[in-house]
């Protein structure tokens, strides 16, 4: 399909279509992602974490992938870093919505540290990478092998933390357990379920390619700025699924799902750099890209380790009844735009 000739008002409603989609897909993917977990005794914070990360995050993956194949690679960059910004500042809405006390606080679980500080890790190989030579094998950049490498590696040992951990939150009374809601059921259940949330996850990547094609088309026909489209557009719109899927979590009880989605979803999300590297030929995405598009991985970043402070810290109830970290994301997150949106 063809982009390039549709007048503007229908490529503006495509791309309203597909954000509708991506929404109502984001909205049964929680519910699905929430019995996974009761049903195999993974829990809410792993489950959270790696299937339900992964699967809101797939619309954004084919943006980036479809936007560096075209040779787009700011667009690619922009659009995985700009997401894990946005999602991370949707925990702050979530604060807000769950009146009881800081969300951080009640849902203490030690997969949630142990993945922020993952994703402070996978966030730091980029950096690297832009401070050290050009170099590829394969055409590919060593910083996406460790990408893979880390993140991989991570999941396995996230599961060990899960399973066996070494540390406990401390207890209060306003302290959610994760509780199974339903009993782990037989394994046919189990997997039309699984091949339910598949389902939701293809459908998500094709309007992940509808989101692509047309920002991209709009980038080129007004002449508009990569990165604050990668950034502001089409990784809002793609991040949609997590918004959704945390406040659907908190509205279900599912705190510890709130939290793991999104902390999950923000670190399969720099894989997108590793997909973007190996669709991008003319060199290392990482050299191809501008100082505008790392401003928002260090953005993203610096609200990861403000979240996994925030985390530790476990305030019950701070400035507005939710926690300083849920204000520091916001006042951090809107700085960003108003500084690129004044540069």
């Amino acid at each position: 399909m063809s982009f390039d000739s549709l007048p503007l008002w229908l490529l503006l409603a495509i791309f309203a279509a597909a954000g509708g989609v991506i929404l109502v897909c984001g909205i049964r993917l929680t519910g699905q992602a929430d019995r996974i977990a009761d049903r195999t005794g993974l829990g809410e914070a792993l489950v959270g974490g790696v299937l339900l990360g992964a699967a809101t995050s797939l619309s954004g993956t084919v943006v980036s992938v479809t936007a560096a194949l075209d040779g787009r690679a700011s667009l690619a960059f922009s659009n995985g870093v700009g997401g894990i910004a946005a999602q991370t500042a949707f925990l702050a809405i979530a604060d807000i919505v769950y009146r009881r006390a800081n969300l951080e606080h009640v849902a203490a679980d030690v997969s949630s540290l142990f993945q922020c500080a993952l994703l402070v890790l996978l966030l730091s190989i980029p950096m690297v990478a832009y401070t050290t030579p050009e170099i590829t094998f394969l055409g590919i950049h060593p910083a996406s092998y460790a990408l893979v490498i880390v993140y991989f590696g991570g999941v396995m040992a996230q599961r060990r933390v899960h399973e066996q951990p070494m540390w406990q939150a401390v207890h209060t009374s306003e302290t959610h357990e994760d509780s199974p809601d339903e009993a782990q059921k037989d394994m046919r259940g189990n997997m039309w379920l699984i091949g339910g949330f598949a389902g939701l996850m293809l459908v998500l990547a094709t309007m992940g390619w509808v989101l692509a094609e047309v920002a991209g088309e709009l980038t080129d026909r007004f002449d508009l700025n990569a990165s604050l489209v990668g950034a502001l557009l089409t990784a809002v719109v793609t991040s949609l699924p997590e918004l959704v899927t945390t406040l659907a979590a908190v509205h279900r009880g599912a705190l510890q799902l709130a939290i793991g989605g999104i902390v999950g979803g923000n670190t399969f999300d720099t894989l997108f750099l590793t997909l973007s590297d190996v669709a991008y030929r003319d060199g290392s995405i990482y050299h191809a890209v501008s100082s505008q598009d790392y401003f928002w991985l260090t953005i993203g970043l610096v609200m990861t380790a403000i979240l996994l402070l925030g985390l530790l810290v476990r305030q019950k109830s701070g400035p507005g009844g939710i926690g300083f970290e849920s204000v520091s994301l916001l006042g951090v997150y809107g700085g960003a735009i108003a500084l690129q949106a004044i540069g």
